[in-house]
């Protein structure tokens, strides 16, 4: 009961957190048979919390043991039946004990669960998969020598985020192909090490098919704006709205970008260049890529902004109480996470979400309490209802009024500046012609 009332809050707090949230290939986990799910790690907390609310079965966590002792986030983790890790980079740690804890994981897969694993061993902000642990190699092959785990299946789940330190933004939970676990003989009570190097390799390749990976950052973001010209303006509403399938293109430009740099560096400098510099453009201009899109009629353009100022006024007043309640701890949130942890951005959000389940529920007592001398008991009957329900219309009301003044932005440059747009439009046009040549040359050049 008590772990369902934490998954059922936890997945609360992820669908407001983000905007969006895809979960793609849950035919690929099995209903009955034990798993070993094993997870990239670049978004601290938050990526273990993606599986154990998002995943089609129930999942037990291998989580470092140093969480077990802090006050809060032990309990939740023994809560939700996590499983300690020892680590040699944990001070004090005595990584021996990680015998007992795989004992225990081989137990429960021997009962058809499921085992959650981080092989990398930290969250991290580098564009590329981190070394892998063998934890996740050695508890699945030592459950199927003992027996205890008949079809066990490693099944390696990627997590992409388009901004993973923003609020409102999106994530994709991804499921590939099962990995098939060979019985081995065990040696001296444990897999052979050739074994476990040989399958701990699989899970690595696995895995870097379902993430988004680049050696440098420079490259993730060049290939960010080169996905985002690609694809804006077009008419494949389904696709263009798809997480699974944003992330499938931008794979492809990388390894279409990391084959091309060496195989014509001259003319994929040229390509460089030329994004950044309508990239430069557009942001002197005010105008983001997105937006970058002729405007409709000018009849269609009133009826929009007719229905938008309607909406609008109907959610003023509560939108305004619910910005008053909970700006200041959204502000002391952000504050926290960008001042105490500005060279990690793997824990900002973890920050962020931690900070809001603290000092919301703290906003509205107080809330509470300087009404009480004026409508007495009601004002705790009302407060834990209506200051949430104003708090998500605020949320609401901000995203749409920012959509609102994209829209002016665009329609006020293109009536003010329409030579200037038009040449804008054929320039992106431009830009996808020779992103999608790069792309069919770089398909035929990676296979």
């Amino acid at each position: 009961m008590t772990r369902r009332i934490i998954v059922a809050l936890l997945r609360f707090t992820l669908r407001i957190y983000f905007r969006r949230i895809e979960v793609a290939g849950l035919a690929h986990v099995p209903e009955t048979d034990p798993v070993v799910f094993v997870l990239n790690h670049p978004n601290a907390l938050v990526d273990p919390v993606f599986l154990l609310c998002l995943a089609p079965r129930r999942v037990s966590f291998l989580a470092k043991a140093p969480l077990f002792r802090m006050p809060v986030i032990g309990s939740l983790a023994r809560a939700l039946d996590a499983l300690p890790a020892y680590r040699r980079q944990d001070e004090g740690e005595d990584v021996s004990k990680n015998e007992e804890t795989f004992a225990a994981a081989a137990k429960w897969l021997s009962q058809g669960g499921t085992i959650g694993i981080c092989p990398e061993g930290i969250s991290h902000d580098q564009p590329n998969l981190q070394p892998i642990k063998t934890g996740a190699a050695r508890i699945a092959l030592g459950a199927v020598a003992s027996g205890q785990a008949q079809n066990l299946k490693i099944i390696p789940a990627g997590l992409y985020y388009t901004a993973k330190t923003s609020f409102r933004s999106e994530a994709l939970l991804y499921f590939g192909k099962p990995i098939e676990v060979q019985a081995v003989t065990l040696e001296n009570g444990a897999p052979p090490r050739a074994a476990v190097r040989e399958l701990s390799a699989r899970i690595e390749e696995a895995l870097r098919d379902v993430m988004l990976e680049a050696q440098h950052e420079e490259a993730l973001e060049l290939i960010n704006r080169a996905e985002e010209i690609f694809s804006s303006g077009t008419d494949d509403e389904q696709s263009s709205s798809s997480l699974t399938h944003e992330l499938r293109v931008r794979k492809q430009f990388v390894k279409g970008y990391q084959a091309l740099l060496v195989r014509e560096p001259q003319r994929v400098g040229k390509l460089v260049a030329r994004i950044n510099r309508f990239y430069e453009e557009l942001q002197q201009a005010g105008i983001d890529p997105v937006e970058l899109t002729p405007p409709q009629s000018a009849g269609a353009v009133f009826v929009q902004i007719l229905k938008r100022l309607i909406i609008f006024l109907l959610m003023l007043g509560p939108a305004t109480v619910g910005i008053v309640v909970h700006l200041p701890a959204y502000k002391l949130g952000g504050l926290l996470s960008s001042s105490l942890f500005r060279n990690t951005e793997d824990v900002v959000s973890t920050i962020k979400i931690i900070s809001a389940m603290l000092f919301f529920p703290l906003s509205w007592l107080i809330v509470g309490f300087l009404s009480f001398p004026f409508i007495g008991w009601w004002a705790l009957l009302l407060v834990f209802p209506v200051l949430p329900f104003c708090g998500y219309l605020a949320m609401l009301f901000l995203e749409k009024w920012e959509a609102s003044m994209g829209g002016l932005r665009v329609l006020t440059f293109f009536l003010m500046r329409r030579r200037f747009f038009v040449r804008m439009l054929a320039e992106r046009r431009a830009i996808k012609a020779e992103i999608l040549a790069l792309g069919d040359e770089a398909a035929v050049t990676v296979q």
